[in-house]
């Protein structure tokens, strides 16, 4: 099993819990390679593509007034399928804007808008993707982020705008399993577990 994890995307990934059942199953399952390169597969099949990044813009300090955003994307590279997680108060907003509305933050031309207070923002294309808050003096006051979002694939296309779904998210860095990452999982553990 260590050779199968050692020196894979896995071995910072897996829980210890994780590799421990994936050591009772190989037990199980006894040498058999197939058996093995099977799971291999089908965890890096699931792991790879849940490896996208969720960035909570501002850290700590969130989406407000006061914070330079410029700073903050300045050490950060965004890849297609990237989440960004603005969290604030309900007196401000997240409006994705064009390109020159973003230069003379210009308020009440956005593309898509939310003011929930917990904003999840899909990066689901290459291109560089404006955000301001539509409150009026906010925008001139630093309340402004452009993202520019490296193509993660060769089919992704600039021109469509992201989308903006609620999801509060309070980690600066992550990184997310999918749904059938949690259900591959649990049938691991459960097969373990009625084998033994």
């Amino acid at each position: 099993m260590d050779g199968i994890i050692k020196g894979t995307p896995f071995e910072k990934l897996l829980s210890q819990e994780v590799i421990f059942l994936l050591h009772k199953f190989q037990k199980k399952m006894g040498s058999s390679n197939v058996a093995m390169l099977s799971l291999w597969l089908a965890l890096y099949m699931v792991f790879v593509p849940s490896l996208a990044t969720v960035y909570t813009v501002g850290d700590t300090s969130g989406w407000t007034t006061g914070v330079d955003y410029s700073a903050w994307t300045k050490d950060k590279t965004f890849k297609v399928g990237d989440s960004l997680v603005f969290n604030y108060p309900t007196s401000h907003t997240v409006d994705e804007v064009s390109s020159s509305d973003y230069s003379t933050c210009t308020v009440g031309n956005s593309i898509t808008t939310d003011n929930t207070g917990a904003t999840t923002v899909s990066l689901k294309t290459a291109g560089t993707h404006y955000f301001v808050c539509g409150v009026l003096g906010h925008c001139g006051n630093g309340m402004k982020l452009a993202v520019k979002v490296e193509s993660g694939s060769p089919s992704s296309s600039p021109d469509k705008p992201s989308t903006t779904t609620k999801a509060p998210v309070d980690s600066s860095s992550s990184w997310s399993v999918s749904p059938f990452m949690a259900a591959l999982l649990t049938w691991l553990a459960f097969s373990v577990m009625v084998i033994s």
